[in-house]
């Protein structure tokens, strides 16, 4: 039995009443009753992606829709940012696919220039780029809206961006910046289980998908509109799951868009001001350090593994202690979803606790 409460950078802590909500009764996905549940979500989603465009739902991890957007996108060749561990993977993913396909790297916790991003794209040898907006396995926050001027001059490359876990922790609007295809998942800062995917397509999307062969099925763009137009997914969906995204974005809306973007920043410099009173710095530069997680470095040579584990075992409070090649290196502190003020006051006063004990003596 699960006894601790999640502080890691997802899945993050799921409310009570989202779980209570997810056990309302299922009812046919080809019914019109699920009709109603799907298009009641329409309105709210699209206020929250800032889109006049449809949302779809996914029965899936946000992986799966990245994969899809590869081949529902890619004709000529694709242009991966990677900046750390996902943003890395898509790379890998496009190549898998069967894709022609680069990479503009930087070191893990930098992020993506928008003057290397132009002299690439400047080259005229890409037709797709992808983004992970917020690089949850090194905690940087990209510079979205500088990305996404550069992408407007050149009309002929479609944009995807992984805001998995950045969405409805700052504003982006898809319309307003021009973004393609944005994406993201349930079990970031919508605070439900894994196992659901959102994503909004642009008719320049949507008219790219139209030309290229070998789309699949389950993730083809044109499959979820021609359904969405219906008020249905393509294939069975995740039912409790929607019943939990209505009432998140009740409790989203009643909360006010603009007061969670605030609650989040706030919360989120409430464990950057114990990152440096405690003398540990970000890896991240401050100004591109994400708002809805901290990767801290472990500047002080703690014994990150014992923290970690005694703050789970003795406080029953679950962080992070570093993702892939910065394993120990780093530890990370989500402070996105449901937390407050007191959630994270309670968070960092047991660190303290814990803490001493494995600083080196």
């Amino acid at each position: 039995m699960i006894d601790y409460k999640l502080h890691i950078p997802g899945p993050v802590d799921v409310s009570a009443d989202a779980y209570k909500a997810m056990s309302t009764r299922v009812m046919g996905h080809r019914s019109p009753d699920f009709v109603d549940l799907y298009q009641s979500c329409q309105p709210r989603l699209q206020e929250l992606f800032q889109t006049k465009d449809p949302v779809f739902l996914s029965t899936s991890s946000a992986w799966g829709v990245m994969e899809g957007s590869i081949r529902n996108l890619c004709a000529k060749k694709t242009l991966c940012c990677m900046c750390g561990a996902f943003s890395d993977k898509w790379l890998d993913v496009a190549k898998r696919c069967g894709k022609d396909a680069d990479g503009l790297e930087v070191e893990w916790g930098s992020h993506i220039d928008p003057v290397l991003l132009d002299e690439k794209l400047s080259t005229g040898e890409y037709d797709l780029v992808t983004l992970v907006h917020n690089e949850t396995s090194c905690g940087m926050m990209n510079p979205l809206e500088d990305i996404m001027k550069v992408l407007a001059k050149y009309p002929d490359v479609i944009s995807v961006i992984d805001t998995v876990s950045s969405f409805s922790v700052v504003p982006i609007p898809k319309d307003e910046w021009g973004i393609d295809v944005i994406l993201t998942g349930s079990q970031k800062a919508l605070a439900l289980p894994p196992g659901l995917a959102l994503l909004s397509v642009s008719e320049r999307a949507f008219s790219r998908a139209e030309s290229i062969e070998g789309r699949g099925y389950y993730f083809d763009f044109l499959e979820f509109l021609k359904n969405h137009e219906k008020g249905m997914t393509p294939s069975t969906p995740a039912i409790p799951q929607i019943h939990g995204l209505q009432y998140t974005l009740d409790q989203i809306f009643s909360e006010g868009v603009e007061q969670r973007h605030k609650r989040h920043a706030k919360l989120n410099d409430m464990v950057h001001s114990w990152v440096k009173e405690k003398g540990f710095i970000l890896l991240p530069e401050k100004r591109f350090a994400s708002k809805s997680l901290t990767c801290v470095k472990n500047n002080l040579g703690m014994d990150v593994a014992g923290f970690v584990k005694q703050l789970k075992t003795e406080k029953k409070l679950a962080i992070d202690g570093g993702y892939g090649k910065i394993k120990g290196e780093t530890f990370r502190i989500s402070n996105m979803g449901n937390e407050s003020e007191e959630s994270i006051t309670h968070l960092l006063q047991a660190m303290d606790e814990v803490l001493p004990r494995h600083l080196p003596s």
